[in-house]
């Protein structure tokens, strides 16, 4: 594809789908030029270098997550951390991409403005209504983190041509400890409440902050 004919959202979208694929370490000019049927030299005239790239495609993934009606406001800042939570799990990347370059395109602003509105419907005022998402974000971010140092394991293993698989060794290890020991053999097979678990919790302590607030 010539470089007139070639876009900068065309490019974002080759990115996303190659950072999908084969995470940071598979993103090259020459992979997505290969992508792109185009030649390496003329994604330069639309993206300024590699790192540009991934805050342009960190930045457009943002804009997959619904922004629900601000009331009530539980249910909203529900339904944006489980948006949040598939985002980043669909694009595992980002997660390490936010540990190494900074986001602050339109994508992720349109998010946070957003989830602020939700804080601020609920009650809090200022920097509290900050501290409410940047809470709620971290508890979702840290969910995502194990996901996508799964997923990661996975593509190394493949670039190695090795197994990504450690249950056994997990297991073999989990036998020195009791409590550890005990739950893979009774929980092992069971559903995983525990993003439900945490994120319920966060939303009643902040509720419980705002009691006092709405008392006579």
């Amino acid at each position: 594809m010539p470089r007139d004919t070639l876009t900068k959202e065309q490019i974002v979208k080759a990115a996303i789908d190659l950072l999908d694929s084969e995470g940071l370490a598979g993103l090259n000019m020459r992979n997505l030029g290969a992508r792109l049927n185009s030649a390496a030299t003329a994604v330069y005239w639309h993206v300024k270098s590699k790192d540009n790239l991934v805050v342009l495609a960190g930045d457009e993934v943002w804009r997959e997550i619904s922004l629900p009606a601000t009331e009530p406001w539980r249910e909203a800042a529900s339904s944006m951390a489980h948006g949040l939570y598939s985002m980043l799990t669909r694009h595992p990347w980002l997660v390490t991409c936010m540990s190494t370059h900074p986001i602050h395109g339109p994508g992720k602003m349109r998010h946070d403005d957003h989830a602020l509105a939700v804080y601020e419907a609920a009650g809090f005022v200022g920097t509290d209504a900050d501290s409410a998402l940047s809470t709620v974000f971290l508890f979702v971010l840290g969910r995502a983190m194990g996901h996508a140092a799964q997923v990661e394991a996975q593509l190394r293993a493949q670039r190695d041509g090795k197994s990504a698989d450690i249950s056994a060794e997990v297991m073999e290890l989990a036998q020195q400890f009791p409590r550890l020991k005990a739950r893979l053999e009774t929980y092992a097979n069971e559903p995983d409440h525990s993003f439900e678990f945490g994120l319920e919790t966060i939303l009643d302590g902040l509720e419980a902050r705002l009691s006092p607030r709405r008392s006579p």
